[in-house]
């Protein structure tokens, strides 16, 4: 399927730059209008080595966010901004936007996860979260360590252990073939999905709302029950612009190696949403959003009394965004997954490891199904608001990883002599410190620009809990 599409591009002789054939797929599937691409124009060279055009989904994704951003100011003040999205820049965000001074950032991978040869092929355990590291050691029959986990996986079929697991309520995934993904059953059913799953509900009262040029998502507040990175990366974006981000966590809730890149600009509380004291705080504070993104597995917030219909009852015009990581359809649609677990799923780290000549897993050089599904969420958000500014009526978008596989894979592969990019300079980087939670930061420039529009954070990265739940 993967081959025939490469080749089906091959033959009509396409030669459209892959970030504008990016951007112009996303920016349909929000339900912009075409005309409005045209307000837009990438700057910056270079790419990520990459089998596929990373930095082209990078930029395409950080442009439409930026785009929608440059549409609401237009549909308040009837002039649409110019915007321009940096390559170069995206690339260095689709990394990370933070650079530490005098302190470091803890180590992304807990010591047990990471790809292990099995009986018939690889297969990748994600453990980063104590729950999950002890359901894979439990399958496993064996303690958090590296070679004791090696010999342990050696004995396995990768399908097998996957499965085995899954079961236990962990999270693993065998690597297969662009081909094998295709034909199977998930993939099948990620494939016949939508990039963006979007529905409008009743309209309601259209709000007052003043959209300052130069702050234009100021006075909207955004409540983000996220984790890790793709919704944290939607949130931090919306910050960027002026909006009031509420970050809840669990009580016990640490993600040390990411927080100090996604929290900025945000206040971050913490509630245990299985306590009805603290789920009615929560559900108070939705009521008063005007967004809500979430990360939480397809059916977790139904069973915390939270499904859809409740969320659209507390808040009738609310724009409502929500992730996945395997998709929202198909045998494995409530499945846990991360990035890196999507990309072994899906044929990524595969294709990366034979066109590359590698005798191991190849994934992308960043966590990119996140990031670009994290701006496509933002974007969608801001598409949001511009529909409640026209009509009253709230929407919903749902996001899935494996959904933006399938949209970085369907260009086929990258140029094989695409340019990396210049390495970071020190003017790369913004002249203001910031005085994280952590230590004194500095941060990658932003990486678009909207006309008059300045993104600046209001915050600096601060620890999880650090505010109370209630809005400034």
């Amino acid at each position: 399927m993967f081959q025939q599409l490469a080749a089906a591009l091959a033959q009509s002789g396409a030669t459209e730059d892959p970030a504008t054939d990016y951007l112009r797929q996303i920016w349909h599937a929000l339900g912009g209008q075409p005309a409005h691409l045209a307000h837009l124009t990438f700057t910056g060279s270079g790419a990520l080595p990459s089998v596929f055009a990373v930095t082209d989904l990078a930029a395409a994704s950080v442009g439409a966010a930026s785009l929608a951003v440059a549409e609401l100011i237009a549909a308040s003040s009837g002039v649409f901004p110019q915007v321009q999205a940096d390559r170069r820049l995206a690339s260095f965000w689709f990394g990370s936007s933070i650079r530490p001074q005098g302190w470091s950032v803890p180590p992304i991978w807990d010591v047990v996860a990471g790809d292990y040869r099995t009986k018939d092929g690889w297969i990748r355990l994600h453990t980063n979260a104590v729950h999950h590291r002890e359901a894979a050691l439990a399958v496993l029959g064996t303690a958090a360590d590296k070679a004791a986990v090696t010999a342990a996986v050696a004995r396995w079929e990768a399908g097998a252990l996957e499965s085995a697991i899954v079961e236990q309520r962990g999270c693993a995934a065998a690597m297969r073939t662009l081909e094998a993904w295709a034909d199977h059953p998930q993939g099948r059913a990620v494939a016949a999905e939508p990039l963006i799953h979007r529905a409008s509900a009743a309209a309601q009262a259209i709000p007052g709302w003043q959209v300052p040029g130069e702050r234009p998502l100021h006075g909207i507040r955004v409540l983000d029950l996220t984790r890790i990175l793709a919704g944290p990366t939607a949130t931090r974006f919306l910050a960027g612009f002026g909006a009031e981000v509420l970050r809840i966590d669990p009580l016990v809730w640490e993600e040390p190696a990411t927080v100090p890149d996604v929290v900025l600009g945000k206040r971050c509380a913490r509630l245990d949403l299985k306590n009805a004291a603290d789920r009615a705080i929560f559900e108070h504070l939705l009521g008063q959003a005007d967004v809500l993104v979430h990360g939480y597995r397809s059916d977790a917030l139904a069973h915390l009394g939270l499904d859809p219909e409740r969320r659209r009852q507390i808040n009738p015009a609310l724009v409502d965004v929500s992730l996945d990581a395997y998709g929202w359809s198909g045998p494995w649609q409530a499945r846990r997954g991360f990035d890196s677990l999507v990309q072994m799923s899906s044929g990524i780290a595969d294709a990366g490891m034979r066109r590359m000549g590698r005798d191991i897993p190849t994934p992308l050089p960043v966590q990119a199904l996140d990031c670009a599904t994290g701006y496509l969420m933002a974007a969608a958000a801001v598409r949001g608001l511009t529909q409640r500014l026209a009509t009253g009526a709230g929407s919903e978008a749902r996001f899935s990883l494996a959904r933006t596989a399938q949209l970085l894979v369907s260009r086929g592969y990258a140029p094989p002599d695409a340019a990396a990019p210049a390495p970071e300079r020190r003017n790369d980087q913004g002249d203001t410190m910031e005085l994280t939670a952590w230590g004194p930061a500095r941060r990658v420039l932003p990486p678009a620009s909207v006309e008059g529009a300045l993104m600046h954070w209001d915050y600096p990265a601060a620890a999880l809990g650090s505010s109370p739940a209630a809005w400034a």
